[in-house]
């Protein structure tokens, strides 16, 4: 399996060691998804550069945040999908396996949740198929959050990826299911939302077929 698996122990840096990063908080990459729109293993396809969509944006968030716990499946492991979290930090990255990814995103995400350890003051929660994101991005998403807010960006007046949740909401993003994310605690908690203007269109860039990879 070319994916690494790291235990708990293995993510023992703190924001406060790793200079030059935020110290806001960490991020979940959610790396399960199942490509049926695309029509093969989505985040292995190549951007024009060479790279894979899952190690551009690994790469990017890695830039910002100072922790990252990516969350996958056993037969996107098994392809090789993950190996790129082989020569990060494993300070720094943690691989955890969600065995219920085909129920949706929002399983994926509860399981990521449950991964967060106590010292991150907040979180964001990336898509690791939107590799467009810049790395500033990040770094500003992650530096206007605080404990009792959700951060979200825009674009030209449309709301994207990622979404920054302070640690008040932690719980609540372990108790996610079915398709739909976040989507209810957000609809839940409108007076927590803090909207973050970027100058930044990778927010609303996912790849879903082919042709958005040019």
């Amino acid at each position: 399996m070319s994916g690494t698996h790291l235990s708990d122990g293995d993510m023992s840096a703190t924001s406060s060691q790793l200079t030059g990063l935020s110290s806001a908080g960490g991020a979940v990459l959610l790396a399960a998804g199942f490509s049926r729109r695309f029509g093969s293993v989505k985040l292995a396809a190549r951007l024009p550069d060479g790279d894979t969509l899952f190690a551009r944006t690994l790469h990017n968030l890695l830039a910002a945040a100072p922790e990252v716990i990516v969350v996958g499946r056993a037969e996107l492991a098994q392809q090789g999908v993950y190996e790129d979290v082989q020569s990060a930090d494993p300070r720094r990255v943690k691989l955890v396996m969600c065995s219920q990814a085909e129920e949706g995103m929002g399983r994926t995400l509860a399981t990521g949740a449950s991964h967060i350890p106590a010292h991150w003051p907040s979180c964001l929660i990336c898509l690791a198929d939107m590799p467009y994101i810049a790395t500033e991005t990040y770094r500003q998403i992650l530096r206007h959050c605080a404990p009792d807010n959700i951060v979200i960006p825009s674009f030209q007046g449309r709301r994207g990826h990622p979404i920054g949740f302070g640690q008040t909401f932690f719980e609540e993003l372990q108790n996610c299911h079915g398709d739909t994310g976040a989507r209810n605690l957000l609809s839940s908690r409108p007076e927590a939302i803090r909207p973050l203007p970027v100058n930044d269109p990778g927010i609303l860039q996912d790849i879903d077929q082919p042709d958005d990879l040019a």
